[in-house]
């Protein structure tokens, strides 16, 4: 574990790290195949992105917080000449995306499986089109804010990893959240709002697969919203 970040573990912005017990394919996959996959930031940081993976592609993308996957793997399979970088410190999560590139392999996906903002401080800066963080953990009592994600440190290291024009997509069904992460944003120079009504910010994202935290939004009554900045 990096120690370039000595206070983190007391400031984490996700919760627990494992739950239920994995089963047999879900360790193997962890051991033998999450190795070939996962980047190192013990090691130097790369010039250039197209480093960590074995060919160049034309967009980089990262999704900070991926659960089991499912949104990162559809966008991956679609998505061949891009590549794709998942965070996700929970292990049953990183167990399940794993298991399933054990036996559908994706070249152009990586994973990291610790605190997002270490690979944010590592990443060269400009080398991504698009971040993504999609119904992260919205820590709703108000002494637990400051474990948001959404920060002004944090969208200052979004904002050195994005290119000029790159996108930061935020997704939620929480309302103090989507309102807490459109102040910050709002206020930050270097992000500009992409609506204009509504409508804008209550359409999912083109090809959007939906995800089991939306369909459980639905079932409980929240409705999501979508929301994307540029990088200006």
């Amino acid at each position: 574990m990096s120690t370039d970040h000595p206070h983190r573990l007391m400031e984490a912005f996700f919760g627990r790290r494992k739950g239920k017990t994995l089963s047999p394919l879900q360790i193997y996959a962890l051991e033998n195949t999450l190795p070939q996959l996962r980047v190192d930031t013990s090691k130097p940081a790369p010039q250039t992105i197209d480093a960590l993976f074995d060919a160049n592609y034309a967009r980089h993308h990262l999704e900070i917080g991926f659960g089991g996957g499912e949104h990162l793997l559809h966008r991956a399979s679609e998505a061949p000449q891009t590549g794709f970088i998942g965070v996700e410190p929970f292990v049953n999560g990183l167990a399940k995306c794993v298991s399933t590139l054990s036996t559908a392999p994706m070249p152009n996906v990586r994973l990291f499986d610790d605190d997002a903002t270490v690979l944010l401080d590592w990443l060269p800066s400009a080398s991504l089109d698009q971040v993504d963080l999609l119904y992260p953990d919205p820590w709703p009592k108000k002494k637990h804010w400051k474990r948001r994600f959404v920060n002004q440190g944090n969208l200052e290291r979004i904002v050195r990893v994005l290119k000029k024009g790159g996108q930061f997509c935020f997704a939620s069904d929480i309302d103090t959240y989507v309102n807490w992460t459109l102040l910050h944003c709002r206020r930050h120079s270097a992000f500009a709002w992409q609506a204009s009504a509504a409508g804008d910010w209550q359409t999912p994202y083109e090809g959007w697969p939906g995800t089991r935290y939306e369909a459980k939004a639905f079932r409980e009554g929240r409705t999501p919203a979508y929301l994307t900045f540029i990088r200006l």
